[in-house]
């Protein structure tokens, strides 16, 4: 019996699908809105950076090029609203400065060390939270070459303001926040109600499901007029419902019709039993009742035989043994030509040599006799059995002169059970086709039962066209010839 396997589930895994498709729907929007707002953050940024570091480059070559001259910085670096300069000597003392800045350097110990030989480009003060008096800076060597002792200047500072730049990217921060939170929740919004619209057939399915697992019987689930996955999986579940009800029904009737045929038996030998015991009996009554018992007995194993038989396992062909078919077939239609008392005219078997197939050599031999007890009992002969290769399938026909079966019974020939009306009175349980039909699918093969002119193929496997006489009653079997040729087990 196969187990249900059950796979530990998490918080995640314990929400609805819909409410996991949301949220992973909503965190890749985020990050994508996230990425977009960073681009457009950056490139602002960049663009207004831009313009000051411009406007610093214009006064730093003013402060330099006095510097260098030695013309009086003062009257040299005329600045404008938030523009401001400072002169440094090598150890970081300020030797001149414009009105209106704090005490003391505007650089760092590690800025001055890197612009005394390159220039510098620095921020002071921080955009989030907002500073006093953040300055954009932009320091330049006085002489790159050779570093100025104390006292001399060494490093210019041109610094400006970023009080109208910092604003700005504040407010397209928020901006950028506002408009991301509203994408975010109408994309969110947009996403749950198309999650919502393509799982309401899967929750109908399920509501389907559950009326059918309740014995609701007949039911088919409403699939609508698309051709999308859940249409196709509304077409198979339908599809599905459709061969479930129709295999109960099989089962069902097979239940009955088992009863039925058990009970006939069951029924005789509780008779005999209860008619022996009612008055005494001589010996030979008795040993005639025990005999009329054991002959019901026989029946009723003969019939429980067939009935495990018809549920024959499939065979595993890469470990199944070699059973040498021409063999099999040689000695069997010897034995029935023996017992019937025909000649080779009446009784022919007709096989190409090794002729071998991998199977249960066992199943094989009942599927033979099967069918030449039909042919013997409800057809005439002569018959014979043929046997030949037909590309890579071994074919096994089995053709009998009879009358034929009625048209409209073959598509049945194989139910358990079931009997055309001209053998209800002849011997039998009607479980002879449904062996070999059984056998031979166990076996991966096709039967095909062909009379007066009927062609009716059980299973569709191969594409192989038939091939037989064209009167009386032909029943082919078609197996996969196996690719190598191992040793032949005698069957």
């Amino acid at each position: 019996m196969a187990r249900r396997r059950h796979f530990p589930a998490g918080r995640w895994g314990r929400l609805p699908l819909r409410v996991r498709l949301i949220a992973g729907f909503a965190a890749a929007m985020l990050v994508v809105l996230t990425g977009a707002g960073a681009f457009v953050y950056l490139r602002v940024r960049y663009a207004l950076d831009l313009r000051l570091d411009e406007d610093l480059a214009a006064q730093s070559t003013q402060l330099t090029g006095a510097a260098r001259a030695g013309t009086p910085l003062p009257a040299a670096a005329r600045t404008g609203p938030g523009e401001y300069w400072q002169l440094l000597d090598a150890s970081n003392h300020v030797l001149a400065a414009s009105p209106g800045l704090p005490a003391g350097s505007l650089l760092t110990s590690g800025q001055l060390e890197r612009a005394l030989h390159q220039p510098v480009r620095a921020d002071r003060g921080t955009l989030l939270p907002i500073s006093a008096r953040p300055l954009r800076l932009y320091a330049v060597p006085v002489r790159p070459e050779a570093v100025p002792p104390a006292g001399q200047p060494a490093v210019t500072v041109a610094a400006v303001r970023r009080d109208q730049r910092d604003e700005a990217l504040r407010e397209l921060i928020g901006q950028l926040a506002l408009a991301n939170l509203a994408a975010l929740a109408v994309a969110s919004l947009v996403g749950y109600r198309l999650a919502r619209a393509a799982l309401g057939p899967v929750e109908r399915y399920r509501g389907e499901a559950a009326r059918i697992a309740a014995g609701a019987t007949g039911v088919r689930l409403a699939v609508p007029a698309t051709d999308d996955e859940v249409a196709r999986l509304g077409r198979t579940l339908n599809d599905m419902l459709a061969a479930l009800e129709a295999a109960l029904e099989r089962e069902r009737q097979f239940i009955n019709d088992a009863s039925h045929e058990l009970r006939t038996p069951l029924t005789l030998l509780a008779t005999e039993l209860e008619l022996a015991l009612r008055r005494p009996r001589t010996a030979a009554e008795l040993e005639q009742t025990v005999r009329s018992a054991a002959a019901d007995t026989a029946h009723l194993i003969a019939l429980a035989d067939a009935l495990l038989a018809v549920g024959v396992q499939p065979i595993q062909e890469d470990t199944a043994p070699a059973v040498d078919l021409t063999a099999m077939l040689t000695g069997l239609v010897g034995r029935y030509r023996a017992g019937v008392g025909a000649g080779p005219d009446g009784l022919r078997c007709q096989a190409e040599p090794d002729l071998t197939v991998r199977g249960d050599a066992t199943r094989l031999g009942q599927v033979v006799t099967n069918l030449l007890d039909n042919a013997i009992r409800y057809g005439a002969l002569p018959i014979t059995v043929t046997a030949t290769r037909a590309e890579d399938l071994i074919r096994i026909m089995v053709h009998d002169m009879g009358g034929g079966i009625d048209r409209e019974f073959l598509p049945h020939a194989t139910e358990r059970f079931r009997r055309a009306d001209a053998a209800r009175t002849s011997p039998g349980t009607g479980l002879g086709l449904s062996l070999v039909e059984a056998i031979v699918r166990a076996h991966h093969g096709e039967l095909r039962i062909c009379s007066a002119g009927t062609h009716h193929r059980v299973d569709l496997r191969f594409d192989l066209p038939c091939d037989h006489p064209a009167g009386g009653t032909t029943v082919t079997v078609l197996l996969p010839a196996p690719a190598d040729r191992p040793p032949v087990r005698p069957a």
